[in-house]
Order: C-alpha cells, then sequence, then structure tokens
C-alpha cells in the first residue's frame, strides 16, 4: 500500500482498516488491494489536477493582469506543470515573477533559470538585495538576521510597478494555521494587506474575483493539496527537482533544533560548530531561515516514505521564520507577506 493512499485514507470506518489489517498473505486478495489503493491514488490526484487547472483558467478570464511567483522549489515547478497543461500550446497569458532575498540556495536558483529557458517564458526578478542597495529597505544585522520579511516589500513593489492584480501562488493550507484560513481567492487591499475577516465566501468552487483599482488577489491553486499529494504529482508527472530536496552531504549547524547551511554572512553563536551531514530540504526559501532535516531520502519514493511518517509539517520542521511568535505568519501576511 502507498504512503500517499495510506495517508487519505484516514476517514475510513473501522471496519474496513480491520479487514485490510487481516489480511496477511500476498495472493490474489492483496494485489486487489494493491491496485485498488492505487486507482485511489490517481483518482485524487486527477481530481486535484483538475480542480488547480480550473482555477488557473479562471483567474486568467476575470483578472486582467495576472501573473504566477516561481521560486524554483517544488510547489511552484507543480504550478508550472499545471500551467503547461492549461494554456499550452499557447505562451502561459502571464509571466513568472520571483522575490529573490539574495540569501537563496544557489542550486535552487540555477535551477529556476534553466527551467524558464527551457519553458521559454518571461521572468522578472524582484530584488530584495536592489532596494537595500538603493536605501528602499535596511539589511538585518547579527547572528539572527534574515531578510526573509523584507520579501513582503519586494513583493507590493514588484505588484505596484506592474499593475498586477493577481499573485498566483503555491501556498497550501496544509502547511500553517494562518495559510489554514486563507480562500483560493485571497482579496488583498490597497495596502496589499491581508484582513482574514475580510474574505469572499466560496460555495461550490464559486470564485468572486472582482478588485478596485489598487487592490489585488492572491490566488492559490493547490490550497487543497498536501505535501504527500505534491510528492506524488511530481513522481506522476516525473518532474524535475533542485537536488537540495535529496539527500545530500552539507556543511550545516545546529541552531535552535534546526539544521542551517551557512551564509557568507553568518555568524556563529557560541557553542555552535559547521559539522558535514547528509540532510534534504523539505521546502527552500531564505537560506538564513529555512532548516534542512536529516535524510538519506536519495529517491522520490524514499522521500514520500520520510514525508508519509513524519508528524510535524515542512514550514513548522524547517521554518525559524514561523516560530518567532505563535502568529508570526498570519502577522506578516497582514503585513502582505505572501
Amino acid at each position: 500500500m502507498s504512503e500517499i493512499t495510506e495517508a487519505r485514507k484516514n476517514s475510513c470506518d473501522q471496519n474496513d482498516r480491520t479487514s485490510e489489517e487481516n489480511v496477511e498473505s500476498y495472493g490474489d486478495s492483496d494485489r486487489t488491494r494493491n491496485f485498488s489503493d492505487l486507482a485511489q491514488e490517481v483518482a485524487s490526484l486527477d481530481e486535484l489536477e483538475a480542480e488547480a487547472i480550473f482555477i488557473l483558467r479562471e483567474v486568467v478570464a476575470e483578472r486582467e493582469k495576472p501573473m504566477l511567483l516561481f521560486s524554483g522549489g517544488k510547489d511552484s515547478l507543480v504550478l508550472l506543470r499545471l500551467a503547461e497543461k492549461a494554456f499550452r500550446p499557447a505562451r502561459f497569458p502571464f509571466p513568472l515573477v520571483h522575490v529573490d532575498t539574495g540569501h537563496n540556495f544557489p542550486e535552487v536558483m540555477a535551477f529556476r533559470d534553466e527551467r524558464v529557458a527551457e519553458l521559454g517564458e518571461r521572468l522578472i526578478v524582484s530584488s530584495v538585495e536592489d532596494m537595500i542597495a538603493d536605501g528602499r529597505l535596511r539589511d538585518e544585522v547579527g547572528p539572527r538576521a534574515s531578510r526573509n520579511r523584507l520579501q513582503t516589500a519586494a513583493l507590493l513593489d514588484v505588484i505596484e510597478k506592474n499593475g498586477f492584480d493577481a499573485a498566483i501562488g503555491g501556498a497550501r493550507r496544509d502547511e500553517e494555521r494562518a495559510r489554514a484560513k486563507e480562500r483560493v481567492f485571497s482579496f488583498r487591499d490597497s495596502f496589499g494587506a491581508w484582513d482574514p475577516k475580510n474574505q469572499r465566501p466560496e460555495p461550490w468552487a464559486l470564485y468572486n474575483s472582482f478588485v478596485r483599482r489598487g487592490e489585488h488577489l492572491r490566488v492559490f491553486p493547490l490550497s487543497n493539496w498536501t505535501e504527500l499529494d505534491v510528492w506524488a504529482y511530481i513522481r506522476r508527472e516525473n518532474l524535475r527537482l533542485p537536488s537540495i530536496y535529496f539527500a545530500h552531504e552539507r556543511r550545516v549547524f545546529q541552531r535552535d533544533g534546526m539544521l542551517y547551511a551557512p551564509t557568507a554572512g553568518t555568524q556563529l553563536l557560541p557553542g555552535e560548530q559547521l559539522e558535514t551531514r547528509s540532510v534534504r530540504y523539505r521546502t527552500v526559501g531564505d537560506m538564513t531561515c529555512t532548516g534542512a532535516v536529516a535524510s538519506v531520502a536519495f529517491s522520490i519514493d524514499d522521500v514520500i516514505g520520510e514525508i508519509a511518517t513524519s508528524r510535524i509539517t515542512e514550514r513548522g520542521q524547517t521554518r525559524a521564520d514561523d516560530r518567532a511568535t505563535e502568529a508570526a505568519m498570519e502577522d506578516r501576511k497582514r503585513e502582505g507577506y505572501f
């Protein structure tokens, strides 16, 4: 039985679970059960894919100037595949946008550029580094300095400069509590701020895309996907990923229960030291606040096996920016964070 199906069958009644557990042989009944599990997994991914493609087409039909956020990470790579299925053989009806902190993983940046070139699409990069150089942002200093929070200003800047009225991204509700409150079409006011009490109902997948001048939407086609769904889809579609999603040896140091890769400006605290570990990344972002996990998962199936047994979400396990306060993500989203 695949880990994806196992994780999705928690809602089955006890009798069904008991009867499955009592199958001890590897005969015909077991093969039939495995075929049934595979069929359920395929059907689930087909439904999620169809929903996401519908959302992509809906936002393009309803908004004048959408864009798609693309970081080179797994969720945005899934979005690219969905966009291909939604709009090819035509070019995408929106540009790709990346908010670059200047502290992103080099492997991911190289992969981002390679994938954009393969698709022949337009990429707009909004640089936190450039905004710091221009005096519009102030860089943090100290051993816990991070540019992650500065991404908000860079994102709002690129939206305003280009007049985007919808920003499509790969956020999922299973990632974090604040994101679990998010609607598929998430309304943002003229300051780019999110008010969880001022969101629109979405009964029967009916989306209200109306915005006034200066306002915009954040659109999340993967809202109903889980981390396991994303990896199952990557496996099914045979998508290439940056190498850091799989186990590799890397120089890291331990801080607050997480393993961080050093950057050029990393300042170690007393007692911290660099060591070489076998690690992989569940999510990618700014290196200063994105931790790795100890792992020996060298293949997609290995990664799926690790995720299926994990009791901690990817952001909960690897993102320091979500640990600042209990409402850290919600506070940032109110300011305009994605």
